[in-house]
């Protein structure tokens, strides 16, 4: 797998940080089905997938919707982050996408955008040894509307100090291209587990 850059020149580049530099997809999805199965509740893995990049509470509340349930929605989110934190120990790097880290460290400001906790993405970012390589990690808390909203693209770019149009976006799903794409930036879609696997 490479990763194809659209061609000009960025003056910062942000990460998405699970599915995009690390591959932890797969582990938080064993994380969710784990916590709602103590629920009673289902989670397909096409769902999932098609889901990524919105934030916990917001998937436990349509789950809740969706299946005609009432899980408790803060006490869910902790339990699935505690099993998804037991798993991270055995965490792996994005190889294609830590090139392009590597490669620009040091040369240009880099930030995390995530949709998950700061606690979250911290550990993960340290359990593979990347935590060094960002200036500002922007996460969950940081902002109210997450992807597809571009909020959380333009706080990365503002706290950078490089303009919208200068920063390239580092993506692993739809939700978060869209998101770039509406804070006017270019964006790498970097493949998910199942389209690598096809």
């Amino acid at each position: 797998m490479k990763l194809e850059l659209p061609a000009g020149t960025f003056r910062a580049y942000l990460f998405d940080c699970d599915g995009t530099i690390v591959d932890s997809m797969p582990l938080h999805y064993k994380a969710w089905r784990s916590s709602l199965a103590e629920y009673g509740a289902t989670y397909e893995e096409e769902l999932f997938y098609s889901w990524g990049g919105r934030p916990i509470r917001e998937i436990i509340r349509l789950l809740n919707e969706m299946q005609g349930l009432d899980m408790p929605v803060e006490q869910v989110a902790e339990r699935k982050e505690a099993l998804y934190h037991q798993l991270v120990p055995t965490l792996r790097p994005i190889p294609e996408v830590v090139e392009h880290i590597d490669a620009k460290h040091g040369h240009i400001p880099m930030a995390v955008v995530s949709g998950s906790r700061r606690s979250s993405v911290t550990a993960s970012l340290s359990a593979v040894g990347l935590l060094d390589k960002f200036d500002t990690l922007v996460c969950a808390e940081d902002y109210i509307n997450g992807k597809p909203a571009p909020d959380a693209f333009l706080l990365a770019a503002q706290r950078l100090g490089v303009a919208p149009s200068d920063c390239l976006v580092f993506e692993d799903t739809n939700l978060g291209i869209e998101a770039a794409t509406a804070a006017g930036m270019l964006s790498v879609k970097v493949p998910q587990p199942l389209e690598r696997l096809s």
